[in-house]
């Protein structure tokens, strides 16, 4: 009777699986936490592209004339496409009333370019197009620098 027990001392084994559940439970969802956060952060980073897909997107064709283009498209729960080239001035105007007809270009004082025209397509274009295309015309000198974007939700 009178003898005490020992006292149980733990195996070394027993803390390595320990501690690996402590880094599995608690770990697990840090990592995931953190790769959520990483890939959140790269969403909607705008990225080159062809600009003759830039293009037929926003419901539209590259001009012949066209210098220098340059397009990008931002995707994550909308696509944003841009596309940013130079044409000669003479053949902007009738480039932008043939590529969009029917769209008033907008009033002097609500654009901040020479020649601006917001075309909204709505429930008219297909699930794969544009719903709004805003096309800005900067001139200088003999040449028009043209900026298209265009969007959808």
């Amino acid at each position: 009777m009178g003898e005490k027990p020992k006292p149980v001392k733990p195996r070394p084994r027993t803390w390595i699986w320990v501690s690996a559940l402590m880094t599995v439970v608690c770990g697990g969802p840090l990592a995931l936490l953190v790769w959520g956060a990483i890939a959140f952060g790269q969403a909607g980073d705008p990225e080159p592209a062809d600009c003759t897909e830039v293009m037929t997107w926003a419901q539209a064709t590259m001009p012949k004339s066209a210098q220098g283009p340059r397009c990008t498209t931002t995707s994550w729960l909308d696509t944003y496409v841009t596309a940013e080239f130079r044409m000669p001035r003479r053949e902007a105007a009738g480039w932008v009333a043939g590529t969009y007809p029917g769209a008033e270009p907008d009033e002097p004082q609500f654009c901040d370019h020479d020649l601006c025209v917001d075309m909204q397509y709505g429930a008219e274009v297909e699930l794969n197009g544009p719903v709004v295309v805003h096309v800005k015309v900067a001139y200088e000198g003999e040449s028009a620098l043209v900026r298209l974007s265009a969007f959808d939700v």
